[in-house]
């Protein structure tokens, strides 16, 4: 069975506390949306938000190669007609496809809208049979529907009948409050299938924290598609999380949502999603790097062994990866294929593979995290065997701070590196020391590597080690880093964060360059 997407980040997640999105973001987002392969994104009301009448006229003129763009908006206003209302005229000229809300619980008519039943009947049939006389294929969102099947079913029944006489394309079942129970959402569904002979839709929010639970359960009473967010961001706890929905559905459930081909690149466009939406993704199921991730050596080895051991699902079918970590608890076997990927004649038995395992332990002890940046433990590998040779060498640097009180500053770096007999110097700015450390470094490479012009830092963190110490605590700087292409992390420590940073940006395009070169791997 053909399950169809309908996203609402842009407008239910654009409700979320914490996030706004620029013109430019949003479009970023619908084109990652339409190379998923969603069916139908909805970009809110344009009536409503003067800021946005641009961003809906560039919509206009994107190109999508699948997905079909929604405007969304309410019914016409009790005692009002559907041609006299601006939003209603709006839609009905503006998208070949658009949302309609009404309330379908007779407490919202009654202590919202201030107007009676029958009024918000007439209202939700007129507002929907204007737009269907122009040509618009119509969702109706019945609002609030479930708390109105608990407390008049019968009202709530009539409300999805007037919109189907009205001509909806498809009815939208909302638990707007998200408080329903997975029983009660397949209880009602299936009640209102023996009634109401129509497409239906799903919508739920996650305030109990059953979203994708309730769309599940609507999915298997009959409903034929989805409504929800990428990641799950919107108001208050948030949506439906359209990631997870999807994967359960389609790889664990047995139904078609995307294409084969598209569900691989659910991961890239998530993260993405999510980095526009400046959210950790950390946690959350399928996509995330944790997903997939093992640690404890048993664990570790058996997933090594056979991954349905512990992976319920293939992680490269949705485009995500496994990742194994090293660490102080990892055995030999685990932390063996990082060492033979430098040199693939060591065996466990080797005495080189002892004393890189004892000095991984050590290095860790010490403060090193080669959890998350397992390139500087690849760096560290091949050191140790004697296979290095440094692509250039850091003589000099120097960061000065300027700023006028009350002012943000900017930071000044100069470097000196050698190349081989070569010197080169340069100097440069940036907003804040390390970024201006990056730049300068690049600067002074750039004649000797031009690919370093495609590496840039995208995530930096740092962690006090020994809080006790207060400012005299030795930090871990952990740098994530990109050339467009892969993604690699590196660590540096000391007591000095500068100095920390610069050990770990050292390493990270040393990695970079191994990489253009073949002798490292690709990514982690």
């Amino acid at each position: 069975m053909k399950v169809f997407t309908y996203d609402t980040t842009l407008r239910d997640g654009a409700q979320s506390e914490t996030i706004f999105f620029s013109q430019k973001e949003k479009i970023n987002i619908i084109r990652l949306l339409d190379s998923l392969g969603i069916d139908f994104i909805e970009i809110g009301n344009p009536f409503y938000d003067s800021y946005d009448k641009e961003f809906f006229d560039e919509v206009k003129n994107l190109g999508l190669l699948h997905s079909k763009i929604v405007a969304f908006g309410g019914t016409c206003h009790a005692g009002k007609r559907p041609e006299d209302d601006p939003v209603i005229n709006f839609l009905s000229s503006f998208a070949d496809h658009c949302t309609v809300f009404g309330k379908a619980w007779d407490l919202h008519v009654s202590d919202v809208l201030k107007t009676t039943l029958e009024e918000n009947l007439r209202i939700i049939y007129d507002s929907i049979k204007f737009l269907k006389d122009n040509g618009r294929y119509v969702f109706f969102d019945a609002e609030h529907f479930f708390d109105g099947w608990r407390g008049n079913r019968e009202y709530a029944l009539k409300v999805l009948e007037t919109a189907r006489n009205a001509g909806a394309d498809e009815i939208v079942l909302c638990d707007t409050n998200g408080g329903t129970f997975p029983k009660d959402i397949e209880s009602a569904v299936r009640d209102v299938k023996e009634k109401i002979s129509v497409k239906l839709g799903i919508h739920t929010h996650n305030d109990n924290g059953l979203a994708v639970a309730n769309s599940l359960s609507a999915v298997e009473a009959g409903v034929e598609s989805i409504q929800g967010t990428i990641n799950g961001i919107g108001e208050r706890c948030g949506n439906a999380n359209l990631s997870t929905l999807i994967v359960n559905l389609q790889v664990k459930a047995g139904y078609t949502v995307l294409e084969d081909n598209k569900i691989r690149s659910l991961t890239g466009v998530a993260s993405s999603i999510a980095k526009i939406s400046n959210i950790s993704v950390n946690d959350m199921p399928y996509i995330s790097s944790a997903a997939f991730t093992h640690k404890a050596g048993t664990h570790a080895d058996a997933v090594r062994k056979n991954p349905a051991t512990f992976e319920h699902i293939d992680p490269y079918s949705i485009g995500n990866k496994r990742t194994i970590l090293l660490s102080e608890i990892s055995g030999k076997n685990t932390i063996l294929p990082v060492i033979q990927r430098v040199d693939p004649t060591l065996n466990k038995n080797s005495e080189k593979v002892d004393h890189l395992v004892s000095l991984m332990r050590a290095k860790e002890a010490q403060g090193y995290h080669f959890e998350t940046a397992q390139a500087s433990l690849e760096l560290m590998i091949i050191k140790e065997l004697g296979l290095f040779q440094p692509h250039f060498v850091l003589d000099f640097y120097k960061v000065i701070n300027e700023a006028r009180a009350g002012e943000m500053g900017k930071s000044i770096a100069v470097a000196e590196v050698s190349v081989g007999n070569q010197k080169e110097m340069a100097a440069t700015d940036g907003d804040g020391p390390v970024l201006a450390i990056g730049k300068v470094l690049r600067k002074a490479l750039r004649e000797f590597y031009p690919s370093v012009d495609k590496f840039q830092l995208i995530n930096y963190e740092v962690q006090a080690m020994d809080n006790r110490s207060a400012t005299g605590a030795t930090v871990r700087v952990l740098i994530e880093s990109t050339d467009g292409k892969d993604i690699w992390s590196t660590v540096g420590i000391s007591i000095d964060i500068i100095h920390a940073s610069q050990a770990a940006l050292v390493d990270a395009i040393e990695y970079k360059l191994l990489k253009d070169e073949n002798k490292v791997s690709s990514h982690f």
